[in-house]
């Protein structure tokens, strides 16, 4: 079970419940967790910002960000992140995750699954229930997921 928790990021402003914000980025987790990834993407604006920090991608189309998904879930099969926390405000809301997947590797003809975890933040801005604007922050080199960006670096959207 998931362990979710309010922040209180104005002193006069007691949060004590998953308000519509988190609620809108926990659904868009467990989505693609199931690999539903188009449910997913429903969830963000028709005008949106995608950032991966750690791979240097953007994605301000939801057709692009679909195939970036799709081809991630290709590339670490068995892919799936675990809510640690959500602190919220308003529109705002903070999720400390842990991803596990599997990578398929090779040393010379010998094929190997390499079992990947690491931990990442996401900082999503919710507007009218839609997300517009989403930055993930994780440690490239221990997520192995650098081959990610050299899929989609002519995809850069400025």
């Amino acid at each position: 079970m998931n362990h979710i928790s309010a922040a209180v990021f104005s002193s006069n402003i007691p949060l004590t419940r998953l308000d519509v914000a988190a609620g809108t980025v926990q659904s868009v987790i467990e989505a693609l967790n199931e690999g539903r990834i188009s449910e997913a993407v429903g969830q963000f604006a028709d005008q949106f910002l995608l950032t991966d920090h750690a791979l240097g991608l953007e994605f301000t189309e939801k057709e692009r960000l679909i195939d970036f998904f799709r081809t991630s879930r290709e590339v670490f099969p068995n892919t799936v992140v675990r809510v640690v926390s959500i602190f919220h405000s308003e529109d705002a809301v903070v999720t400390e995750w842990e991803l596990t997947a599997s990578h398929n590797e090779s040393n010379g003809n010998m094929p190997y699954r390499v079992p990947i975890s690491f931990s990442g933040v996401s900082i999503v801005h919710v507007r009218d229930g839609r997300i517009v604007r989403w930055s993930d922050f994780y440690d490239q080199l221990t997520s192995r997921r650098f081959s990610m960006a050299s899929l989609f670096k002519d995809w850069i959207e400025y």
